[in-house]
């Protein structure tokens, strides 16, 4: 597209293969945007690397946890990126893209094309973030409503604990529910047992929070699985547990149906439909990738009646907020989960705030929330 006019737009668009459902309140937005939109083109970016180390109350128990797992880690590295077009509008977004070189070089051969020739593009991880809050911002449209001509008003966002030692997984969870959470995921480990969790969390949320165990494939056994559910399921407050099993695990799965007090939750596979058939699993998990990727899996969930909790956007603010576009967009998306709670800061200038167990997504052009520079200043690596 190389001097895109409205109609070039229009086709182009319609050539998503993303379903009419889908493609239409894209169609809507490039009808309302102004001319000078659709031929405008990115001009130049900037790229920031940032390095937030851990709150400083998780920060030991965190890192212990990963160094646990054979994860050397005590901080995350987000590449924050300004995406900026010739009409004078300014994207912003975490690129999610490794290696660094890689970023810039993507970033270089989108200089000079329009941002509505990428939507929906996989191929450009985070920076797809950037592309809906540019297009979002030309249309006077917020980003939830490039996806749904009607999305949700509220989502739900998940409060989110490593494996910590019983005291601290109270701690952090009675800072979740005062913060206004009303649903936690918390890792479950060998080094720490996942029942005395349960009860110190128990312990000091309300009836109204509830909780779900993420196992990661450490539990290992059916039998293992079994016992451990029969327990957690006699603390009310949880509901589910997520990848008990070595992944795929469906010969697994298959003997853990019907036997499990709790929901069952998997990361989704490449061939799910196994698991649909057969009613193996509540619920999907699923990362990246955010665009068709995400919108196909999510039209899937709506029809096959089995919600995804999506946590493809989580070490900070700017695509935490567009994960929540996402999900106001589209019915199939139960949770969205984040850590930024664990981080020195979120890089916001606007907070996350959580009310009675929901965010309010924003409703400004495009992604509805900006960068805090004074922090990006503080955080910045280069």
């Amino acid at each position: 597209m190389s001097n895109p006019d409205r109609r070039q737009v229009l086709r182009s668009l319609a050539a998503l293969g993303v379903g009419a459902s889908t493609a239409q309140p894209l169609l809507a937005a490039s009808a309302t945007a102004p001319k000078s939109s659709l031929t405008s083109r990115i001009s130049r970016f900037e790229i920031i690397p940032t390095r937030l180390e851990y709150y400083e109350p998780v920060r030991e128990a965190l890192t212990n946890s990963f160094a646990l797992q054979n994860r050397d880690q005590t901080s995350f590295d987000p590449t924050i990126v300004k995406i900026h077009t010739d009409d004078g509008l300014t994207g912003i977004c975490n690129a999610m893209m490794r290696p660094a070189g890689r970023v810039e070089s993507t970033l270089k051969r989108m200089v000079g094309h329009s941002p509505w020739e990428y939507l929906h593009d996989d191929s450009i991880g985070g920076l797809l973030v950037a592309i809906y809050d540019l297009v979002g911002q030309s249309a006077g449209l917020p980003v939830s409503r490039l996806f749904a001509t009607n999305p949700k008003p509220k989502i739900v966002q998940t409060w989110w604990s490593q494996c910590y030692p019983p005291a601290l997984m109270a701690q952090e969870a009675k800072r979740g529910y005062d913060l206004g959470y009303k649903v936690h995921k918390v890792k479950a480990r060998p080094w720490q047992d996942p029942i005395e969790q349960a009860a110190a969390i128990c312990d000091v949320i309300g009836s109204d929070m509830r909780v779900w165990a993420d196992a990661n494939a450490w539990w290992g056994s059916v039998s293992r699985t079994i016992d451990f559910c029969d327990q957690l399921a006699k603390f009310n407050n949880y509901f589910a547990i997520e990848s008990p099993i070595k992944r795929p695990g469906i010969a697994g799965y298959r003997a853990l149906k019907g036997k499990v007090p709790l929901q069952m939750s998997e990361h989704m596979t490449p061939d799910p439909m196994p698991y649909v058939r057969e009613a193996l699993l509540d619920t999907f998990v699923i990362g990246g990738p955010l665009g068709k990727t995400l919108i196909q899996r999510a039209l899937m969930a709506e029809v096959t009646k089995m919600p995804l909790w999506v946590e493809h956007s989580i070490e900070d603010g700017i695509n935490q907020v567009f994960q929540a576009h996402q999900a106001a967009a589209f019915p199939g998306i139960e949770y969205t989960i984040s850590i930024t709670h664990v981080l020195v800061d979120d890089l916001m200038k606007e907070p996350f705030t959580m009310e009675g167990g929901f965010y309010t997504v924003p409703t400004k052009p495009g992604l509805g929330v900006s960068l805090d520079e004074d922090a990006i200043d503080k955080y910045r690596t280069a």
